[in-house]
């Protein structure tokens, strides 16, 4: 039930347009090797203990949710999975939950938030599965319902972007205290091929729309979106995934620790202050 760890380790390149990071940045959070949600779970965590099923529907193969230690600590991981391979990749279709995908996420926060565990969420997802299906079932629903009761959780919540962190599928899991992001990740309300399909009647456009979209971490951190950047080893995680997940570990070992300083009623109060504020911009009347 885990997505499997890159087979080929060595240190790979990306073509892309020079001239253009963003598009540069958008390839490497796309690489095929780079490490998965479950991969910094698995090296991040140990005696990780998955549950499953959403009790409304079924069980989403695209997410996975379990108990775990961290640092000895008893917490709440939770990623989607989005597989290796084209048999698997279909299997978990593609890393996009399906609503029953964020129900089940919902349920294991309510389950941290009663034994008082922190949370962490890993994101790694192009959006949410836009399926008939999934809108027959309640995709927007259940998106929104996650919104609304990660802004409300009383524990600590620590949400990571880890590769790609598309539209509102990225964002039901990332209503969090802190919004950390992996130096080569991106993080868009939109993909940039739908983008340019919209934009300029051409998903060719996709790097010049990527520009426009302000998607790098570098990007994201200025407007206030982020928290904190997390750097990667040279070339990408996927040239070095036991440092990439050593680098993360160290950045949430200490944003939890400042976390768990604060009282719960003024955490709460932080963190929707924080999503109230962010990306602002005036304008002269």
């Amino acid at each position: 039930m885990t997505d499997p760890a890159p087979a080929n380790l060595e240190q790979t390149q990306v073509v892309a347009e020079p001239t253009n990071p963003a598009w540069i940045k958008t390839e490497l959070a796309r690489h095929s090797q780079r490490p998965y949600p479950m991969d910094f779970i698995q090296r991040i965590f140990t005696d990780f203990s998955e549950i499953h099923g959403d009790r409304a529907f079924g069980d989403d193969l695209a997410m996975a949710c379990g108990l775990a230690r961290f640092h000895g600590q008893e917490v709440m991981a939770i990623g989607n999975l989005k597989g290796r391979g084209t048999k698997e990749k279909v299997r978990r279709n593609f890393g996009m939950p399906n609503p029953e995908g964020y129900r089940k996420a919902l349920r294991a926060m309510k389950i941290a938030e009663k034994f008082h565990r922190p949370v962490f969420t890993f994101i790694d997802l192009t959006g949410a599965n836009p399926g008939i299906a999934a809108e027959e079932r309640g995709q927007a629903e259940a998106i929104a319902r996650n919104l609304r009761e990660m802004a409300r959780l009383r524990v600590p919540t620590i949400a990571t972007i880890t590769g790609e962190g598309g539209s509102g599928g990225a964002l039901a899991l990332a209503v969090a205290d802190r919004v950390l992001m992996m130096e080569n990740a991106v993080y868009s309300v939109i993909a940039p091929e739908a983008c340019g399909s919209i934009m300029w009647r051409d998903a060719g456009k996709r790097a010049q729309a990527a520009a426009a979209l302000k998607i790098t971490s570098e990007d994201v951190s200025r407007l206030g979106c982020v928290d904190d950047v997390v750097p990667e080893p040279p070339g990408g995680a996927q040239n070095d995934p036991v440092a990439a997940a050593a680098m993360l570990d160290e950045k949430l070992t200490w944003h939890l620790s400042e976390l768990q300083a604060l009282p719960v009623e003024e955490r709460i109060a932080r963190r929707l202050a924080k999503f109230r504020e962010i990306a602002q911009f005036y304008k002269n009347a």
